[in-house]
């Protein structure tokens, strides 16, 4: 069966929209432009195989799709800003097989304009046609939640934005068969700044939570407690919660692109959520040093290691920061998590904890970093000689908490 659409780009961002497109009845073609990293499992894959979905390395046939959907990574760069030399890739090889009446839409996290003035230029020089009059070109900021089972791609509204009104309308056609509601845009450069305001809320909120953390642990105050009561409000608030950094494949963009000037506030957040790791390794020795424990030689036992709970994605995790800077203060690491059978940092192995009551009994220090559903934290923070909490996950007094 011929497929309808093809989702270039198989990590975090085109695995889902696949995975939808099936479960909608498409019939859809997967083409990767890089590592595949995203938060289907191997039995959601089974059932996506089985359902319509095809990989290729022939690009040969994105030229055989209505629609063509750029899923590809925006990693930073060395300066700072999104390395875009994924959707590059993506452009080039589609453009080569571009047909006309295709609908192109772009999901990869990207600044403002640059749909219209990188993307559109790359499609139209390799292909020879014209974006709004021989193909439609559009814009629709990706929504996934990886492990949300509340919010999925058919019951999230999903925003458009077309270079022309005709583009707006046939991306829009798409994604109806996707999901409940389309809200359209003024035009794609709307529906580019719709990414950059709701990533950049959620690290702004963030930051301001873990800058709260900060503040409560000096204070001597609960800080759960008071976001527990914090969020009984009804207007006007909507709560955060603070932890041992920021993960994710959304990245904050500090500033709107080439001519949009810095955002400070998001500049600022950027800078305290970095230093979350960092605390996380002050408080551990402080716990320890307060415990007659010195961090050198001490045994460290990190619990989750990947960004989300109850997946085994590591992008971004802050895990990764903690054992290092543990390691130069000379304490012994070792991990567990039930999603990551084996794990590296700065390309050393480190030890995986094959029984995690035994572990956590015998570190000097355990620290929850990732609150999976299958840790018993109860039971953990009786076993555990001393426990940091960093997501405020044990019940109140089981443990130290951030």
């Amino acid at each position: 069966m011929p497929a309808d659409l093809a989702v270039i780009g198989l990590g975090p961002l085109g695995l889902p929209l696949a995975q939808a497109a099936v479960a909608a009845g498409i019939p859809t073609l997967g083409y990767a432009t890089g590592p595949e990293a995203g938060s289907v499992s191997p039995a959601e894959l089974r059932r996506m195989l089985s359902g319509g979905f095809r990989r290729t390395a022939n690009a040969a046939e994105l030229g055989r799709v209505r629609t063509a959907v750029i899923c590809a990574p925006t990693p930073r760069d060395a300066d700072g800003g999104l390395d875009l030399s994924l959707v590059e890739q993506a452009a080039r090889t589609l453009a080569g097989h571009l047909r006309p009446h295709t609908t192109v839409i772009l999901e990869s996290p990207v600044p403002p304009g640059t749909t219209e003035d990188f993307l559109r230029p790359l499609l139209e020089e390799s292909s020879g046609l014209r974006a709004g009059r021989d193909f439609q070109l559009a814009y629709s900021p990706c929504r996934v939640d990886p492990g949300n089972r509340v919010f999925t791609p058919g019951n999230t509204p999903k925003v458009i934005g077309g270079l022309t009104p005709a583009c707006t309308e046939s991306a829009a056609a798409f994604y109806g068969r996707l999901t409940e509601k389309v809200v359209r845009a003024r035009g794609l450069r709307e529906a580019e700044t719709v990414q950059l305001l709701e990533t950049n809320f959620r690290h702004v909120n963030i930051a301001l939570v873990n800058e709260m953390a900060v503040l409560c642990h000096e204070l001597g105050v609960d800080l759960w407690d008071v976001i527990r009561c914090a969020e009984t409000k009804p207007f006007g608030f909507q709560s955060f919660r603070p932890g041992p950094g920021v993960g994710g494949h959304a990245v904050p963009l500090d500033r709107a692109g080439q001519a949009g000037g810095p955002l400070r506030m998001v500049e600022l957040a950027q800078q305290v959520n970095s230093r979350m790791p960092r605390y996380v390794v002050q408080r551990a020795a402080a716990l320890l040093n307060e415990h007659g424990k010195s961090a050198r030689g001490a045994r460290v036992l990190l619990l989750g290691v990947t960004y989300k709970p109850d997946l085994a994605d590591q992008q971004g995790t802050p895990a990764r920061e903690i054992a290092i800077r543990l390691m130069e203060l000379g304490a012994s690491v070792s991990y567990h998590d039930p999603h990551v059978p084996s794990w590296s940092v700065l390309d050393r192995p480190v030890p995986r904890a094959d029984s995690l009551y035994e572990a956590a009994a015998d570190a000097d220090l355990t620290i929850l970093v990732q609150q999976h559903r299958t840790y018993d934290l109860q039971g953990l923070s009786v076993k555990a000689q001393l426990l940091l909490d960093t997501r405020g996950a044990t019940p109140t007094g089981a443990a130290h908490r951030l």
